[in-house]
């Protein structure tokens, strides 16, 4: 069990959210970063799936949260393999972000899990229109069952990011077709102002149109805790 008042295990909390020259030293470090999507429709896809663990939860690992969405503070427990195979690795989200072109979170590790560190899955949209997924890490083994695995650690953390970039444009791909598929079975709209006999219903007026108002940006946020 996993309860809300243990700690993070780990130096550097939120430490991912930063460049690597600012990650802990003595850990392992890891940086993946594959495209799954261009343009703005596909970031949006990405981030949903990103942001409410369906991207993971694709991939077949087990997430057992509370939460609908990530948040800073989420208790997150892991399950990776089946059976008594099944490892459970208790975790908190320690900061998310969501920003036009930057969306994601971070876990940082709590006692039990059998690494000790942190984790992030961000989505990102550059200036040319690619969409990519970035997963950065830092751990270090928190068991003898994980140092034993030496190289088999380090495989299996850069396959796992490979696996979720690969998830995520599927994803990515059945939200950009169902999108299509509803917008050409979808009715033509009448136009509101158009009367009857098809001239534009005109309403004079000397008011200006009003400007839009200026939208809310989102910021990163953190787990105060």
């Amino acid at each position: 069990m996993t309860r809300a008042g243990q700690r993070l295990n780990y130096p550097g909390i939120g430490a991912t959210e930063q460049e690597p020259g600012e990650w802990p030293a003595g850990y392992r470090t890891l940086r993946v970063s594959d495209q799954v999507g261009r343009g703005d429709e596909d970031f949006a896809a990405a981030a949903d799936a990103v942001m409410t663990w369906r991207m993971h939860r694709t991939a077949g690992v087990r997430f057992d949260t509370d939460a609908k969405r990530a948040v800073p503070g989420a208790q997150v427990v892991v399950g990776l393999g089946v059976g008594s195979l099944r490892t459970h690795a208790p975790c908190r989200v320690v900061w998310t972000v969501e920003r036009p072109h930057r969306t994601g979170w971070a876990y940082g590790t709590l006692p039990g899990h059998p690494l000790r560190g942190e984790e992030a899955f961000v989505v990102v949209r550059d200036d040319d229109g690619t969409v990519r997924l970035e997963v950065l890490a830092f751990s270090t083994p928190a068991t003898w069952v994980t140092a034993a695995a030496g190289p088999l650690l380090r495989f299996f953390q850069r396959w796992y990011a490979r696996r979720t970039a690969r998830v995520l444009r599927r994803i990515v791909d059945e939200e950009r077709q169902a999108l299509r598929t509803a917008g050409q079975g979808a009715e033509p709209d009448t136009d509101p102002d158009m009367e009857p006999d098809g001239e534009p219903d005109v309403e004079q007026s000397g008011a200006p149109d009003a400007e839009p108002s200026a939208g809310r940006g989102d910021h990163g946020k953190r787990d105060a805790g």
